[in-house]
């Protein structure tokens, strides 16, 4: 693993790529540091992080298009497939490299409260807090990324993807806001998931009768719900949404509360996103 990831983090330097994604969100975090701290006097470091969730949207895609999608082009991937290491190492590896590159721009980050208590009162474990809790929300972006990157060969649809599911995931909020809180919206909503999930499955396992076999399951244990006990279905779609609002979370760090909660949960969406990685590279090393 350690390996993969010093050749992950030399690539990305090679290339120049590296260089350039710590200087945009240098310069974007610059922005903002300058704007709320320096000019506005805002002593909350987390207030300026909060504002550039954003730049997930962009540096993610461009970040991990490459990471599995450019080796399956290039028909490199089968060399590591092919070598003493698992696919675990091969893919936490990969994972590792483009979270040290991005905790050298987070740590370059680290610098601003330092400066920021030179002209007043700061509360450094407050600011620190939020910068770790935007160091797991890019950790978390990323392993979707590196999901998506190996569900295709092809870098643009793999950039497209990621901005996509990214993009939903930035937008939670409002998508809750515009459902309505019935049980027959919910029960809507559900149904397209599920046929969502049964797609994904078609798609990622190459498993038609997997993916039938849960669609129609899973379809009628939920009308089956409904019509037994339709009450727990109200708000229950903004409940399950909730789980996908990636930023959601990083509101207690921002707001200076170490939260435990919002660490177990962004642990968690990397450890499933990496296993789905796994298993997505090991369906297609069998077929």
């Amino acid at each position: 693993m350690g390996t993969i990831c010093r050749k992950e983090i030399r690539g990305y330097f090679t290339s120049m790529l590296g260089y350039v994604f710590i200087a945009f969100m240098l310069v974007i975090s610059g922005i903002y540091f300058t704007a709320y701290h320096m000019q506005a006097g805002y002593p909350i470091f987390g207030y300026s992080l909060s504002s550039i969730t954003f730049v997930f949207l962009i540096v993610t895609p461009v970040l991990t298009m490459r990471s599995l999608a450019e080796e399956r082009r290039a028909k490199t991937d089968q060399l590591l497939l092919t070598s003493p290491l698992s696919v675990w190492d091969i893919v936490g590896g990969k994972f590792l490299g483009l979270a040290g590159v991005f905790l050298i721009s987070c740590l370059i980050m680290g610098i601003y409260p330092l400066i920021m208590s030179n002209y007043g009162t700061v509360n450094m474990a407050m600011s620190y807090a939020a910068l770790l809790g935007f160091f797991l929300l890019g950790c978390a972006n990323l392993s979707i990324g590196l999901f998506l990157s190996s569900l295709t060969e092809s870098q643009i649809l793999s950039a497209v993807l990621t901005f996509a599911v990214l993009f939903l995931c930035y937008m939670m909020n409002g998508i809750e806001s515009l459902l309505g809180e019935t049980a027959s919206t919910s029960l809507l909503a559900f149904a397209l998931i599920i046929l969502a999930a049964a797609v994904l499955i078609a798609y990622v396992l190459k498993n038609t009768f997997l993916a039938v076999l849960v669609g129609i399951v899973g379809e009628a244990v939920l009308f089956v719900l409904y019509l037994a006990r339709s009450s727990m279905f109200e708000g229950a779609i903004q409940k399950v949404l909730d789980v996908f609002n990636l930023t959601g979370h990083f509101d207690d760090f921002v707001n200076g509360v170490f939260s435990v909660s919002g660490v177990v949960y962004y642990l968690s969406v990397i450890g499933i996103f990496l296993f789905l990685t796994v298993q997505s590279i090991q369906k297609r090393r069998w077929s």
